[in-house]
């Protein structure tokens, strides 16, 4: 439990960090953020909501207060979810603005980059065990091509061939339009259609970079002695590559999944964008665009969380999978 302890306080720091930049980047940046706040705002808006104007100052600065007043200020309201109100989407806070968006990029991430790894450590698995024929010499080169383009031109021409010239897909927003969100199956299967083709671009792009290091950590796993140990027992090929070769070599490609969740957190803007779907990734861009910034702050923030929150999860998964780290 060591181990736990430790990662546990790292992260802690780690998500302390995260939150200290976000309060100092908009005070070191030229210009006044709270004065652009205040231009998207008009007099009747300010007048209607009196304590926008400190609640704007605890968190972008600007208040005549000290640094450190503003930082415990700035603390108290990120502990409660109170990042203002959004100037591009006024009245709206800045939390129901993210609590309406995060749901759809959650889903669009979570989906498609837990299917490209499994999908990779497949594929990647049985090319080693099968190297050299033509399972290996075929669909490892595929999805090494795929990955070598960016996600966005990727995206691109998906929509291009798959969206506009063949039918197969809808190439924009999250749901049909003439729907109301819920729970309810007109929804739901809508929300899932929308997300068929961001959801195969993601995999394309990523998929790849898992097959090419699941394929070499395992061809290095197939040459130890307990794989030759267990041929000689006369175990069954299809369990000697899942229970012992794959098994030991899941461990390195599993410990990289974070890094490679956190390219994909980046990359979500773009994907978003290309797709116009209503995410947190077109979320953020469009705010940056009109100078949101308490709606930019608060998406950079949930972004550099869920990267922290990536790595801790697979932190224990490595706990609980590798006793050497147990033992550590």
């Amino acid at each position: 439990m060591r181990f736990i302890a430790r990662r546990l306080a790292f992260y802690f720091f780690a998500v302390w960090v995260a939150l200290t930049l976000n309060f100092l980047l908009p005070r070191l940046m030229p210009g006044s953020p709270i004065g652009g706040v205040l231009q998207r705002l008009s007099p009747a808006q300010i007048a209607s909501n009196p304590g926008i104007i400190q609640t704007y100052e605890a968190l972008l600065g600007g208040g005549k207060g000290s640094l450190w007043h503003d930082y415990v200020a700035y603390l108290h309201r990120v502990a409660n979810f109170d990042f203002g109100v959004s100037t591009s989407n006024y009245p709206t806070s800045v939390s129901e603005v993210i609590g309406r968006v995060l749901p759809y990029s959650i889903f669009l991430v979570g989906v498609a980059f837990v299917l490209s790894f499994v999908l990779g450590i497949a594929i990647g698995m049985v090319a080693a065990w099968r190297r050299g024929g033509s399972f290996d010499t075929v669909v490892v080169p595929v999805f090494m091509a795929l990955s070598a383009f960016p996600a966005f031109f990727t995206g691109l021409v998906a929509v291009y061939f798959l969206g506009l010239k063949l039918h197969w897909f809808p190439i924009q927003h999250a749901y049909d339009t003439s729907l109301t969100p819920g729970f309810n199956w007109p929804f739901l299967s809508s929300a899932f259609r929308h997300a068929q083709l961001p959801i195969l671009v993601i995999i394309a792009a990523f998929t790849g970079g898992w097959v090419l290091n699941m394929r070499t950590v395992m061809i290095t796993t197939i040459g130890e002695d307990y794989i030759a140990m267990a041929h000689a027992k006369g175990l069954k090929d299809r369990r000697v590559m899942t229970r012992y070769a794959g098994r030991n070599a899941i461990l390195p490609p599993l410990n990289g999944f974070a890094a490679q969740f956190a390219g994909a957190v980046g990359g979500l803007v773009f994907i978003e964008y290309v797709f116009s779907y209503p995410g947190a990734g077109l979320t953020l861009q469009q705010a940056a665009l009109g100078n949101d910034y308490p709606l930019t702050q608060a998406l950079l923030l949930v972004f550099a969380v869920t990267v922290i929150a990536a790595n801790f999860i697979m932190d224990l998964a490595n706990f609980f999978l590798d006793p050497r780290v147990r033992a550590s």
